[in-house]
C-alpha cells in the first residue's frame, strides 16, 4: 500500500508529503492534450448525415467538447440499432452519454421513419432531456438530418389532471380523515380549487408542472388511472384531455421520453401504452429491475377494499357493496394480529379472509356489469368502482394462487407489513423480473441499457442475469466470488454485448478512497462511538464540505446530533426540510454538511468546493429481514449460486458505486471517499465490492487522509 497521497495545494497537481515518494499510480503524466476545437460542419441538403458529423454538430450545440468515450458509445449505439444486438454500456459521469445515445437515436428515427423510446428513472433526467438536450439537438441537427426531428414526453395517465373529475362529472370521494375533520376537508378543497384554476392555464396538465405542488391525497381526487378513465370517446371533455393529447403527440414523435414505470406497464399489459417503436434506450438502467418489480407488486389493505366498497355503493345494490366492506374488516382484523414479515405458508385464517375478499369483489364486479348506455356521472362512477374492485379481486386471487404452488415453484413472494400511520398490508411481488424483460422487452425490440454504474465486480453479468440476459463473462468477477449459477449455454437467448467507455475523470489523481480498517465492525445499536469520533475528525479536517451517506435515518440523525454538539459546522439532516432545499442550502455553504439516507446516495449533484468529502457509515446491504431480498437470495442458493453476493452483494455494490459517484461531478473536483465499515477492507467479499467502485487511490491511513483534507480546505481559500 503506498504511503503517499495527493496534496492538492495546486488544484491541478499533487505535492508530496515531505520526503514521501509519489505512488506509481500517480506518477505517470497524462497522455495527450486537450481535444482540438472541431470545425463546424455545413448543414446537409435533405439526406441524413453520417454519425460523426451529427455528433460533432450536437456537441457544438451544447457548448461541449467531444470525448473519446462519448464517440465510442455513440458508435456502439449505432451498431446496436443497425444490427439488432442489445447493448449494455457503462459511461461514467462527464462522458456525455445523453448525446451519445440521442444522436444515433434521432438519426435512426428520421432515416427509418421509426420511433425510439428513451426511458429514465428520475424526473430530473426527463426534464434535462425534454427541456434542454432535445430542443438544442432538434435545432442543430435539422439541416444534417433533412428535417427537424420531433420529440415528446409521455407519462402514466395518473400524472395528468383529469378534466372530467375536476369539473364535477364524478362523485365526491371524501377521505376518511375528512369525514371527522372539517378543517381537513376545507384545506383539501382549497388545494383542489387551485388545481382547477391551474387546469385552465396549463398547456400540459402534467402534475410536475404544478408549482407549488399538491399532496397525493389531493391529486387522487383530480386524476384517474388508465383503468378508471371513462375513455376519450365517451368522456364529455375527451377532446381536451391532457393525457390523450400527450399520447397523440407521442404517437407522432421521433423520440418519446418516458419513465421506467410506464415502460414496465407497457411490458406487463397486453394493451400497448407506448406508441409503436423498434428501439428502446434505458438510461439509469441500474434502477430498471427495482422499477419493474415495483410496477409488478400488488397489495391489499382494508383501506383499499373499503374504497372499492364505497365506490361500488354508488353503482350497485348497497347490500352487495356492504359484503365487500365487511370482507375488508375481516382482513384488517387478521392483518392487525399478524406478525410482519415474509409468508412461506398461508395461515388458515388469512386464507379465509382473502377468499372472502375475492368472492365479495367478484360479486361487486358482476353487479357493476359491462359498459352500457348511461349518463356521464353514472358511467364515471361505475368505471371508478370497476377499476379498483377488479384490482382488489385480482390481487386476492394472485395471493391465494401463489400458495397453491410448491415452494420451489413459486414465482411470487408474499409478506405482511405494519408501518407507522398506515393500515396493515399484505403485499406480493415477483421473485424475479428477468423472464418478463427477456420476453416483453428484449424479445420484441432492440434495447440499449446505459448508466454510470452497470459493471459490478468487474462484470456486466450480475445485472444482466437480473435483466434476463444470458451471461457473457467478458470481464471476470473477483476470484472465488461466483454469483448466480450459470445457466447452460443458450444459443437462442437474446444477443447482447457490454461496453465500458470509461470516464474523463482521472480518479487516481482526483480522489482518495479511505477504508477505515482499524474501526470495529458496525453493530445493530446505532453508530459505535469510534465511528462518531472518526467522522468528527474527518469533517473537522475537511472544514465541513461533507456529504454523509448513512444506512438508516436513525444513524443519520445520531451523527447529526453528535456533530452539532462537537463542531461549529452547520449540519443539515434529511427529513428536516424538503430534500431539494437541503441540497441547495448545502451547495451554497462550503462549511456545511448534509447527512441522510437512500435518496442522497443517488440524487445529489454538487460540483465544486462545497463537496469534498463523502462518508459512508457501512456497506449498504439490504436488511436481513427484507422479505423480497431474502426470498431472492434463497432462490439463488437453491440453484447452486451464491445468493448473498448475487442479491445482497449486487444491491450493496450498486449503492456503493452510486454513493462514490457523488464526489466527482466535474473534471476540476477533488476529494475523499471515506468508508467507515472495515469489512470493505477485510471481508472475503470486499474484492467484489471494491471492483465495483471507480479506481480511486486507496489508503487505510487516517492521518494521511486528514492531511489531504486539510490541504484541500486551505486551497479552497476559506480555511
Amino acid at each position: 500500500m503506498p504511503t503517499s497521497a495527493p496534496r492538492w495545494s495546486d488544484p491541478d497537481t499533487f505535492e508530496l508529503d515531505g520526503d514521501d515518494e509519489l505512488p506509481p499510480e500517480l506518477a505517470a503524466e497524462l497522455d495527450g492534450d486537450e481535444p482540438t476545437e472541431q470545425r463546424p460542419v455545413e448543414a446537409g441538403t435533405g439526406e441524413v448525415a453520417d454519425l460523426s458529423t451529427l455528433l460533432e454538430l450536437a456537441v457544438d450545440a451544447v457548448g461541449g467538447t467531444q470525448r473519446e468515450g462519448q464517440a465510442a458509445m455513440a458508435e456502439a449505439v449505432r451498431h446496436s440499432i443497425d444490427s439488432g444486438e442489445h447493448l449494455a454500456v457503462q459511461a461514467g459521469t462527464g462522458t456525455g452519454k445523453s448525446l451519445a445515445y440521442l444522436v444515433p437515436a434521432l438519426r435512426h428515427a428520421v432515416a427509418e421513419g421509426a420511433t425510439v423510446v428513451i426511458s429514465t428513472a428520475t424526473i430530473a433526467l426527463q426534464t434535462q432531456l425534454v427541456e434542454r438536450d432535445l430542443p438544442r439537438l432538434a435545432t442543430a441537427l435539422s439541416g444534417a438530418l433533412g428535417r427537424a426531428p420531433t420529440f415528446a414526453i409521455l407519462k402514466g395517465r395518473r400524472n395528468y389532471v383529469c378534466l372530467n373529475r375536476l369539473h364535477g362529472n364524478a362523485p365526491e370521494e371524501p377521505e376518511t380523515s375528512e369525514l371527522f375533520d372539517p378543517f381537513a376537508a376545507s384545506a383539501l378543497e382549497r388545494q383542489v380549487k387551485r388545481v382547477r384554476e391551474w387546469s385552465s392555464e396549463t398547456e400540459t396538465g402534467d402534475r410536475d408542472d404544478l408549482v407549488p405542488g399538491v399532496s397525493d391525497q389531493v391529486w387522487r381526487r383530480v386524476s384517474v388511472t388508465a383503468k378508471e378513465c371513462l375513455g376519450a370517446h365517451r368522456c364529455p371533455v375527451g377532446a381536451d384531455c391532457f393525457a390523450e393529447r400527450a399520447r397523440g403527440e407521442a404517437g407522432r414523435a421521433d423520440v418519446v421520453v418516458t419513465n421506467h414505470a410506464l415502460l414496465a406497464i407497457d411490458a406487463l399489459d397486453d394493451r400497448p401504452v407506448l406508441p409503436e417503436h423498434d428501439v428502446v434506450v434505458v438510461d439509469e438502467a441500474h434502477e430498471l429491475v427495482d422499477r419493474v418489480t415495483s410496477a409488478s407488486t400488488g397489495e391489499l389493505s382494508a383501506s383499499a377494499i373499503k374504497l372499492a366498497a364505497r365506490r361500488c355503493g354508488r353503482a350497485v345494490d348497497q347490500e352487495i357493496a356492504d359484503r365487500l366492506d365487511e370482507a375488508g374488516d375481516g382482513l384488517e382484523l387478521i392483518l392487525t394480529d399478524a406478525r410482519p414479515g415474509r409468508l412461506d405458508e398461508l395461515p388458515r385464517d388469512l386464507s379465509g379472509a382473502l377468499s372472502s375478499v375475492r368472492d365479495a369483489a367478484a360479486a361487486c364486479t358482476t353487479a357493476l356489469g359491462a359498459e352500457r348506455r348511461e349518463d356521464t356521472e353514472e358511467g364515471t362512477a361505475r368505471k371508478l368502482a370497476l377499476a379498483v374492485t377488479e384490482e382488489v379481486h385480482d390481487t386476492a386471487v394472485r395471493l391465494i394462487d401463489t400458495f397453491g404452488e410448491e415452494v420451489g415453484e413459486r414465482r411470487d413472494v408474499v409478506w405482511t407489513t405494519a408501518e407507522p400511520n398506515r393500515a396493515p398490508t399484505i403485499r406480493i411481488a415477483p421473485l424475479g423480473v428477468g423472464g418478463l424483460l427477456r420476453e416483453r422487452l428484449f424479445g420484441q425490440r432492440t434495447t440499449v441499457l446505459t448508466s454510470a454504474t452497470l459493471a459490478l465486480g468487474g462484470s456486466f453479468d450480475p445485472l444482466a442475469q437480473q435483466w434476463g440476459l444470458p451471461p457473457r463473462q467478458q470481464a471476470q468477477p473477483a476470484a472465488d466470488m461466483a454469483l448466480d449459477k450459470e445457466p447452460p449455454a443458450d444459443s437462442t437467448g437474446p444477443k447482447w454485448s457490454g461496453l465500458d467507455v470509461g470516464s474523463p475523470f482521472e480518479y487516481q489523481r482526483s480522489g482518495i478512497l479511505y477504508l477505515a480498517r482499524h474501526l470495529p465492525k458496525p453493530g445493530r445499536d446505532g453508530l459505535p462511538a469510534e465511528y462518531l469520533d472518526e467522522l468528527t475528525e474527518l469533517v473537522r479536517a475537511a472544514g465541513g464540505r461533507t456529504l454523509g451517506l448513512f444506512s438508516s435515518m436513525r444513524a443519520a440523525r445520531q451523527a447529526s446530533e453528535q456533530l452539532r454538539e462537537r463542531l461549529d459546522t452547520p449540519v443539515f439532516c434529511q427529513g428536516e426540510d424538503t430534500t431539494s432545499l437541503l441540497v441547495s442550502s448545502f451547495a451554497e455553504d462550503p462549511r456545511a454538511c448534509l447527512f441522510g439516507t437512500l435518496s442522497l446516495w443517488q440524487g445529489v449533484d454538487v460540483p465544486g468546493e462545497s463537496l469534498q468529502l463523502v462518508v459512508m457509515d457501512r456497506i449498504p446491504f439490504p436488511r436481513p429481514d427484507d422479505p423480497l431480498a431474502s426470498a431472492r437470495q434463497q432462490a439463488v442458493d437453491a440453484r447452486g449460486g451464491n445468493g448473498f453476493l448475487s442479491v445482497a452483494g449486487t444491491h450493496a455494490a450498486l449503492l456503493l458505486s452510486q454513493g462514490a459517484g457523488r464526489l466527482l461531478r466535474s473534471t476540476h473536483d477533488r476529494g475523499v471517499i471515506a468508508v467507515l465499515d472495515p469489512r470493505l477492507a477485510t471481508a472475503k467479499y470486499s474484492g467484489f465490492l471494491r471492483a465495483s467502485l471507480p479506481p480511486f487511490w486507496t489508503t487505510y491511513d487516517p492521518e494521511l487522509v486528514r492531511g489531504a483534507l486539510r490541504r484541500l480546505d486551505t486551497s479552497a481559500g476559506t480555511g
